[in-house]
Formats: C-alpha cells, structure tokens, sequence
C-alpha cells in the first residue's frame, strides 16, 4: 500500500497582507506552518499504514523554504518525501498547480492519494479534486473518518455533507480531501526530529518531471485564471446606536426598514 499525502506550506497567521501590485501574498517576516487540513492528512495517513501495512510519502510543491514543512512531516513518521520547486512553478493557480503535482504522482506512483480539503491562504478547496481529474481516479472530498479493509484495496469513508453526512465505499487507487476533523495530528517526539533531518528530501524541479508537463500550461503565463485585483478585509462602520425603549426602538428599526424598502 502506497499512501501520498499532498501538503501545502502556509502563513501562520490570519492577517494575510496583499502585494497590491502582484496580488500576491506577502510572506516575508510571516512564520509558516503546515496547512491545518494538509497535517490532518498526514496523521490520517501514518494511521491507515499502521493498520494495513505499506508506506507514507509526503509531496509538497513550493519555494525550498518548504522543506521545513517537508522534515515536520517526516518527524511525525512519513516514510520519504518530495519538493517540487522550480521558477517555473511559480505563479501558478490551482489548476496549474494540479498539472505539476499530478505529474509528480504518476512518477511516484500511489494507491491513495489524500490531501487538505482546502489550504486556509486561498481557501479554493481545488487542487485536490484537479489533481484526481488529472490522474483519472475517483475523488471522495470532505472526509472525516477512513475505514479500510483487511487488504487496504477497498475504503469505507465518512463524508461531510452540509447538515448530514454519506458513507461511501470505493476502491484504490482513489483520491480524499481530508478536513481537520479527520484526525488529531500526533507530536513529533526528539527522535523523531533527529531522523527527519537525517534524512534526505527528494527535489524535483522542471527538468525532473518535464516529460509530463507542457511549459504552456504551467506557472504564472500558463494559469488559465488570473487575479484581477485584491484587497484586505474592509472595517465596518460603528453603525448607529439607539438608547430609547424597546417599544421606540422597534418603531425606529421599522421605519429604517421601511425607508430602505427592506419591507
């Protein structure tokens, strides 16, 4: 059993700031952490190796700043891992980022590939389901819990489904979209850690996996979408305060509605 799990290196923070010129993230001075849903991924991986045998490998594709994402996740067990980092990678949107990632997997080879639901800097919840498009399995997203069978060939899955949930079975190879509720990620424990940066971490850039990509349909000038303008959550205004009685204040309140045409 072969298990690849998709990571994404995120900011550490939830005030994101906005290159107003590139659209971009600005990410310098902001620590970066592991995709709360990526990590989630990653426990529920090493669990099902330890139930039905196997390894986990971890990819991530990013800047080579990723590889501390990369040596987390070997410290908490993962077998082996890859960084995807090239300049032409970069700019890439998610259906770009799928392309590039897809590639990797078919070279690596997989059984089940799970990544985060979505990543909390873009919150797209995309790449996941283009990278089982892309590798022509099936896709289960929004999965909280992982059931597999004596052999690991066939998952029974708990899906999350707005006020109710499904279960599905379906067969390896497949794809799952795990959110952070799946699994409670374990510590890293010291000797862990000393393995992690024992270890080696494969990196492959353009010239490694450029017999599956078409340099057209990668990176910033190959993203089919494009980031127009952005902007930063905007203030509320203080709004206005009534200090009447409730009886005034509902008359206020309609009269307000009223004016608006709200009834």
């Amino acid at each position: 059993m072969k298990i690849v799990v998709c990571i994404k290196q995120v900011p550490d923070t939830n005030e994101v700031k906005l290159d107003p010129k590139t659209n971009r993230l600005i990410r310098d001075g902001v620590p970066s952490i592991i995709n709360h849903d990526d990590k989630s991924g990653i426990e529920a991986a090493l669990q099902l190796r330890e139930k039905v045998g196997g390894t986990v490998t971890v990819v991530c594709m990013g800047p080579p700043q990723a590889d501390v994402a990369l040596r987390e996740a070997l410290a908490m067990g993962c077998d082996d891992a890859y960084l995807l980092s090239a300049r032409e990678f970069g700019g890439s949107d998610t259906c770009a980022t799928a392309i590039i990632i897809s590639t990797a997997l078919k070279k690596i080879g997989y059984d089940i590939v799970i990544t985060g639901r979505q990543a909390i800097d873009g919150d797209t919840a995309q790449v996941g389901p283009q990278i089982a498009e892309n590798l022509g399995i099936p896709q289960i997203s929004y999965v909280e819990e992982i059931t597999p069978n004596e052999k690991g060939d066939v998952l029974t899955v708990r899906r999350q489904y707005e006020d109710r949930h499904h279960m599905i079975e379906v067969k390896t190879p497949c794809l799952l979209t795990a959110l952070q509720e799946l699994a409670e990620p374990r510590y890293m424990h010291a000797g862990g850690i000393i393995d992690a940066y024992a270890k080696e971490i494969t990196v492959w850039g353009f010239d490694d996996l450029k017999d599956g990509l078409n340099p057209d349909h990668i990176g910033l000038n190959g993203s089919p979408t494009k980031v127009v303008t952005s902007f930063g959550k905007m203030a509320k205004g203080a709004g206005t305060k009534l200090d009447v009685s409730p009886d005034e204040a509902v008359a206020a309140i309609i009269a307000k509605m009223e004016e608006r045409h709200i009834i």
